[in-house]
């Protein structure tokens, strides 16, 4: 019997320090008919990098894998053991960025150190700006146009990644690309007479566009599927003696400084998600006043801090850093939640229930001898998503045509040289072609508006949810 909280109350929970434990079936009600679900979107879409662990840190499968549950377990740990309000996720838009630096460093040990040596630097971040609560101030010492050209890095850097990895899986890439940008960006297809069909399909667009890269890529010979029975045990011993950094070592002091530039950048990402996050939540907020959303920027820095370095000392780097929120999910939960308590009694019951199950999921040898195969797709698809949402939000924070320019500059800089070169030539070209911005241009939407458009594009895509999920 679970635990029920008084009208406009917090959820209840056990507190620890500035942190809350709920447990689930006690402080949060189960719903298992989001279990499968959750769990297989989390390991086909989580367990995307996997494939990114073999390539740069040269390691096997099963060691990439058992990073991978590691990793859901403290994606799950924001949730359960820390008492954050967000769906947890990673920083995938630093995804591509990190990859540009990781480029630099020969696969194996180097490269494994240089990713310690990124974590630390945004772990340190995320300590400095929770302690300081300087986070929101530096974030404003950015100008609109550099933070823009930052994300337009990203965005060059995913297609640039993805147009090299074509040739491996041409029919199979390409069907995922077309099935997943047309089902969430078409005009046509939103336009399309609102139906049970296409409510089911734009509630699981990614699910979809997997399904038809598989069915090309089997009949293309571009995929393999081997499904055999038994549970996956993973060597928890042999992966961290294999990346834990007491194993490789500590990244020199140069390597450190060389991160310093991808940090910051990963960082000023990682505040933007959480000033969506913000949005979406505030908006929750209003629409069910009989919870109150304990939302503190403060404590949630702690949490990413925590969890970045607890997963460096439990299972070694992620190439993909632990990040505020999974927006799509986020989106979906929060659409759900506002449908009232009889439909979600607590968004903590959304985001346990989603989490729950995707360890349980991921030792079943069935489930990834479907999923292995689809690892590249699932990275692909993520990695082109980010990219084509990085641009066109990177585009709509600047209204002028030399901004537009120079955004378009320090992203092929960044991408192309590295962010190092990227933050550098943005902060020389910034003062030469634009000087000193007084206020925002006319036109130029502020930072608020482009979360509010982020928000309602997602939620144009995720209210009309399937008919299962919204019984559950």
């Amino acid at each position: 019997m679970t635990i029920k909280r008084d009208h406009g109350a917090v959820q209840p929970g056990i507190h620890w320090g500035p942190f809350t434990l709920r447990i689930p079936g006690v402080h949060v009600g189960l719903t298992p008919s989001v279990h499968f679900q959750g769990g297989l979107l989390l390991l086909a879409t989580g367990g995307a990098t996997a494939p990114l662990l073999m390539q740069y840190f040269g390691v096997s499968f099963e060691i990439a894998w058992t990073v991978m549950l590691v990793m859901f377990f403290w994606v799950f740990a924001q949730t359960f053991l820390f008492g954050d309000v967000y769906s947890a996720g990673g920083i995938a838009a630093g995804l591509p960025l990190t990859l540009v630096f990781l480029n630099g460093f020969d696969p194996g040990p180097e490269a494994i150190r240089a990713m310690i040596a990124v974590t630390l630097v945004v772990s340190f971040l995320f300590l400095f700006f929770g302690l300081t609560r300087l986070g929101e101030r530096f974030n404003n010492l950015v100008p609109a146009t550099i933070k823009a050209g930052i994300i337009m890095g990203a965005a060059v850097a995913a297609f640039q990644s993805e147009f090299d990895r074509l040739p491996s899986m041409p029919f199979t890439l390409v069907t995922a690309w077309v099935v997943v940008l047309g089902l969430m960006f078409s005009a046509p297809f939103a336009r399309l007479p609102n139906s049970r069909l296409k409510a089911l399909v734009a509630a699981n667009a990614m699910l979809v566009a997997f399904a038809a890269a598989g069915v090309v890529g089997l009949i293309a010979g571009e995929l393999r599927f081997d499904i055999q029975w038994g549970i996956f045990v993973p060597p928890l011993g042999e992966t961290l003696d294999t990346l834990a950094p007491w194993s490789v070592g500590l990244p020199s002091w140069s390597v450190i400084l060389s991160a310093v530039p991808i940090g910051v950048m990963i960082y000023v990402l990682a505040f933007g998600d959480l000033l969506v996050a913000d949005t979406l939540l505030k908006e929750a907020d209003r629409a069910r006043p009989d919870e109150k959303l304990d939302i503190d920027a403060t404590r949630s820095h702690y949490v990413l801090a925590i969890r970045n370095l607890a997963q460096l000392v439990t299972a070694g780097p992620l190439v993909m850093l632990h990040g505020p929120i999974w927006t799509g999910v986020q989106v979906f939960l929060i659409e759900r939640y506002k449908k009232g308590r009889n439909v979600m009694d607590s968004l903590f019951t959304g985001t346990t229930n989603f989490y729950l199950m995707a360890i349980p999921i991921g030792l079943l040898m069935p489930v990834l001898g479907i999923i292995m195969p689809m690892l590249p797709v699932a990275l692909s698809v993520t990695i082109i998503l980010t990219g084509f949402a990085c641009a066109y939000v990177a585009m709509s924070m600047v209204s002028s045509n030399i901004s537009r320019g120079l955004v378009l500059a320090i992203g092929v800089l960044t991408a192309v040289m590295g962010p190092a070169w990227g933050i550098g030539s943005g902060v020389v070209l910034y003062f030469l072609l634009l000087g000193r911005e007084e206020g925002q241009p006319a036109g130029e939407p502020h930072e608020e508006d482009i979360t509010d458009e982020l928000a309602t594009r997602d939620a144009e895509a995720s209210a009309s949810s399937s008919p299962s999920l919204q019984r559950s």
